[in-house]
């Protein structure tokens, strides 16, 4: 399985991406917000998704990063794997290669996403995100604007933004610089 940073060579998936993000809303009944497939050629032609292709170079699995806030934040969202491809631990190579493609591009970033399903929180988990309140996340508008092809939009404005099905999971760059700091001075102190 290749995992590569998208160009403009791999526009030819735009369509089977958009019909599965659309498929698997309707399978699970839960918030994949719908993308147009003008929104995901714009992702794919600037570099900022990676796709996983098979050996016959058969589309496998895809994410994108969203910037907000002026890059103060950053959200790895639409990941979806084709059906064939599932249960064989793709999502996680994916959601690693998109994890790592955002502290390239934007290393100051804040790093967010919301998730109703138990393996993306388990993943963002052993990357580092915290689970926080939808208040930690960019106040942009544009960005819950997004919201409003998801089938929860409603759930989420009779809540006043507070919170709604989806978890709110929050990457902080300090922190984890904080941790190895932490971690260093640990060593440090117990060799003494």
């Amino acid at each position: 399985m290749k995992i590569e940073v998208s160009s403009e060579k791999h526009l030819i998936y735009v369509e089977d991406i958009r019909q599965e993000m659309e498929d698997s809303a309707k399978k699970r009944g839960t918030g994949i917000a719908k993308r147009s497939a003008a929104y995901l050629s714009q992702k794919i032609a600037e570099g900022n998704s990676v796709i996983a292709m098979d050996d016959n170079a058969a589309w496998a699995g895809f994410c994108y990063i969203e910037t907000w806030t002026n890059g103060e934040y950053v959200a790895n969202s639409g990941l979806i794997v084709s059906p064939p491809f599932r249960n064989v631990g793709l999502a996680t190579q994916i959601k690693k290669r998109i994890f790592q493609l955002s502290q390239e591009k934007y290393p100051e970033a804040k790093i967010f996403g919301l998730t109703t399903g138990m393996a993306v929180m388990k993943i963002n988990s052993s990357l580092g995100y915290k689970p926080v309140i939808y208040s930690e996340l960019t106040p942009d508008e544009q960005f819950w604007n997004g919201c409003k092809n998801c089938v929860n939009y409603d759930i989420l404005m009779m809540k006043n933004r507070k919170n709604c099905l989806c978890t709110a999971m929050l990457f902080v760059p300090e922190n984890l610089n904080k941790g190895k700091k932490e971690n260093f001075e640990s060593i440090n102190n117990n060799n003494e």
